[in-house]
């Protein structure tokens, strides 16, 4: 009875020694954030990166690749699966403060020397040349988690499941975006090859004309020969064209979970529309709703809990045992209770004193692990800061890239239907024709492009503000 009073008494100190934490944990810091981003204050708090990716891109062909890419994806479908594992690490680390129990039941004979001690007694005794041996019991063991770390386990349990969570909303934005910028890259392609087929259609025409010139001995060969030449350059792009087209397909194809091919459309490049006025919102609330962020967040969470893991390592570590069941040398008494019951209760405490400096070192290796890890959040918001301001910055001078290169087109469409006008009436040579319908080429394929990369620089605005979680 004094043992057990001992042992209750020594339970109950370690418990009010652990009512103090052994290690304190590091806060969240508050990361140095501009009060508006680009110095344009945002007209709402969370800005379009709240918008649900189908109130944000309205083309339907575009929402059903989203859809099947985030549903059928690879990648999506991998970090899924992680989801369900750390759901499990969750589920099975509420189970670490119950105790471990074993059970086990044993039946042995033995044959010992008839010289030897042990054959001499069995023969005396039990009036046999072997000894039996029937034991069944069950045995447990209990760890009292005075220190926390069973604690902090847990806790890092918790957090890593949150943060497979975050890691598959920062996949989903990244596939969302990627899926647009792709789409949005395919509709460029379907315009330039309209503008290269219709310039084919114009040099034709210009060829045609210098033909006739040639045959009534207006023009040499080397018109003829230019015309020619100049066809030939619009037709060249034409299965260069249809060739980046079919490999963007089939890159969308895959992206969105599915065999290669061609994806049906019927939208152009200048129905796609966003609203001119895109709120970006305010930084402090804006950064806090992007996963990657708040991973970064949760990785302190783990790191405060394997400090205070290592930490516990170092403290006395108190464990509480008990074994009882029946044991008999016959089988005939094993079930002869209470007289075949035995029982065991005990308790100890492991305090660890010199392992090579070991748990020392892993103590600090972890303060040190957890220090990267407030650097790396800092570094996150920065670059996710960072993110924000490029992708304004290129809209801006995208937009007014794109305002000239319209106007630019519109003057080179007008150049060259008025140089057509000239040549078909004499007033102006063929080079003259070849040269402004070469520059009209250039110009719409540029123009094209320019809206394309207008089109991208929204879609990783609203990436970088953590649109497309929803």
């Amino acid at each position: 009875m004094k043992n057990y009073n001992r042992i209750i008494l020594i339970t109950g100190l370690l418990f009010t020694v652990a009512g103090c934490k052994i290690s304190k944990d590091v806060q969240t810091p508050k990361p140095e954030l501009p009060v508006a981003f680009n110095g344009e204050a945002g007209k709402d708090t969370v800005g379009i990166g709240a918008l649900p990716w189908k109130s944000f891109f309205h083309d339907d062909v575009l929402q059903a690749l989203i859809d099947s890419a985030l549903i059928k994806n690879f990648d999506m479908r991998i970090a899924l699966k992680n989801i369900e594992e750390a759901q499990q690490v969750v589920r099975q680390s509420k189970w670490n403060n119950a105790p471990t129990v074993n059970l086990s039941a044993t039946a042995s004979t033995n044959i010992p020397s008839k010289y030897s001690l042990n054959g001499l007694t069995a023969s005396q005794f039990l009036g046999s040349n072997h000894i039996e041996d029937y034991a069944a019991g069950a045995s447990l063991s209990w760890e009292a988690d005075i220190w926390g770390r069973i604690r902090n386990t847990n806790k890092a349990a918790l957090a890593t499941y949150l943060q497979s969570n975050e890691a598959r909303k920062t996949l989903q934005t990244d596939i969302i975006a990627s899926v647009s910028k792709g789409y949005f890259n395919l509709l460029m392609l379907d315009e330039q090859l309209r503008v290269a087929k219709h310039n084919m259609a114009l040099n034709d025409s210009t060829l045609h004309i210098v033909g006739v010139q040639y045959n009534f001995g207006q023009v040499t060969s080397l018109a003829v020969q230019q015309a020619q030449a100049q066809q030939l350059a619009a037709a060249e792009l034409v299965p260069q064209l249809e060739q980046e087209i079919a490999l963007q397909e089939n890159a969308l194809q895959i992206l969105a979970g599915q065999l290669p091919g061609t994806v049906r459309r019927h939208a152009i490049l200048d129905d796609i529309k966003f609203p001119l006025e895109l709120s970006t919102g305010i930084p402090s609330v804006v950064v806090r709703q992007r996963p990657d962020v708040k991973s970064r967040e949760l990785d302190l969470v783990i790191a405060n809990a394997k400090v205070g893991i290592n930490k516990a390592q170092m403290y006395p570590a108190l464990r509480i045992t008990a074994s009882g069941g029946a044991n008999a040398l016959k089988a005939s008494d094993w079930f002869n209770i209470p007289g075949s019951l035995f029982g065991v209760v005990g308790a100890s405490v492991l305090q660890p004193l010199l392992q090579h400096k070991e748990l020392s070192t892993q103590y600090k290796i972890a303060g040190i692990e957890r220090e990267k890890t407030v650097i790396l959040f800092r570094q996150t918001v920065l670059k996710a800061v960072g993110e924000v301001s490029d992708a304004m910055v290129k809209i801006e001078k995208l937009k007014h890239q794109d305002l000239i290169a319209a106007q630019r087109v519109a003057t080179l469409q007008r150049a060259t239907a008025n140089a057509n006008s000239l040549f078909q009436n004499g007033m102006t040579n063929y080079l003259e024709v070849i040269t402004a319908q070469g520059n009209v080429l250039q110009s719409e394929l540029e123009l094209a492009s320019v809206k394309r990369q207008e089109l991208s620089a929204i879609t990783d605005l609203y990436r970088s503000l953590g649109g497309g979680t929803n």
